[in-house]
């Protein structure tokens, strides 16, 4: 084959596949990021005098993996909106036994809003127990997070939750 159809070729062929990777170490570097635990991404975790004394903490931080890659960038995109918006209009937070409980008033956040969250968030952290409650007539719009022992601490650190 001439040089110039096999260039013709590849040049096309780099048009049509522009989101194919084309070096191992950048396929290597985002296989590494999909395994790194949240809180690498989102800063370190406070721990209350308690977990620090145990190294509860320590031990939560490393259950807890989200896959950074079961969204589509477009997905994590809307995400990350979503997400602001619901921790922006947090009236209260009130923590339970098994995690922590984010109020929302239903003029602030949807209730499409907040499932549309809770739904991808499970696809990238399927170690949360979500639970949406419409209290007091409609007028209170609650998501409750719960997951496996250490899963306060996790929440406190995605979410920027001062220690108990």
């Amino acid at each position: 084959m001439p040089a110039n159809k096999q260039q013709d070729l590849t040049h096309r062929s780099a048009r049509r596949f522009p989101t194919t990777l084309k070096k191992p170490c950048i396929a290597r570097t985002l296989a590494m990021l999909a395994l790194m635990p949240c809180s690498v991404f989102c800063g370190p975790a406070a721990a209350s005098p308690a977990e620090a004394r145990t190294g509860q903490q320590a031990e939560s931080r490393a259950k807890f993996y989200c896959n950074i890659s079961a969204l589509t960038p477009a997905e994590r995109a809307r995400h990350t909106l979503l997400t602001a918006k619901l921790m922006g209009a947090r009236k209260e937070i009130v923590e339970t036994p098994k995690g922590y409980e984010f109020q929302f008033s239903p003029s602030d956040v949807t209730l499409a809003e907040l499932a549309e969250w809770v739904v991808r968030e499970a696809k990238c952290c399927p170690f949360f127990d979500f639970h949406i409650d419409l209290e007091n007539e409609g007028r209170l719009l609650c998501l409750r997070l719960t997951g496996e022992e250490g899963i306060k601490a996790f929440i406190r650190s995605e979410f920027k939750l001062p220690a108990s």
